[in-house]
C-alpha cells in the first residue's frame, strides 16, 4: 500500500534565515546536531552546495537503521529555500515519491523554518 498527501509544519529556529538555508543547501552533512535520529549524511555524487547533487542519510526511525538517498532538486538562495528529492532508500517502501522542501524566513534574531513534505 502507497500513501500519498502533503505535510505542511512551521518551526521557529535560532539560527538566522540565512545561515539556515546554507546549512541545508551547502553543508547538510553539518545537522548531525541530533545523533540520536541522524547517524550521517555523505556525498554520493556531485558537490556540497549544488542543484543534481546526491545525498545520503543514515538515519534512525522507530529505534530501526534507514537510509534515505536524496538528490537536491532546487537551491533558491534568495528565498533561502531547498528542496530534496528521495531517489533511493527505504522511504520508498511505504510511498510512491518523497519530496522535502525547507524554507527559511527571518523572523526577529533567528527565522521561521517552514516545512513542506510530498509524498
Amino acid at each position: 500500500m502507497n500513501l500519498f498527501g502533503k505535510l505542511e509544519v512551521d518551526e521557529e529556529a535560532n539560527a538566522p534565515a540565512d545561515h539556515f538555508h546554507e546549512v541545508f543547501s551547502c553543508r547538510p552533512h553539518m545537522y548531525l546536531i541530533r545523533p540520536e535520529k541522524i547517524q550521517g549524511c555523505d556525498l554520493h555524487e556531485g558537490e556540497w552546495g549544488r542543484e543534481g547533487t546526491v545525498i545520503c542519510w543514515n538515519y534512525s526511525h522507530d529505534g530501526s537503521p534507514k537510509v534515505a538517498k536524496q538528490l537536491i532538486e532546487a537551491i533558491d538562495d534568495v528565498n533561502f529555500s531547498t528542496t530534496f528529492k528521495v531517489i533511493e532508500g527505504d522511504l520508498l517502501n511505504d510511498y510512491k515519491s518523497f519530496k522535502a522542501t525547507v524554507q527559511a524566513t527571518p523572523k526577529g534574531e533567528g527565522s521561521l523554518v517552514h516545512w513542506t513534505f510530498e509524498y
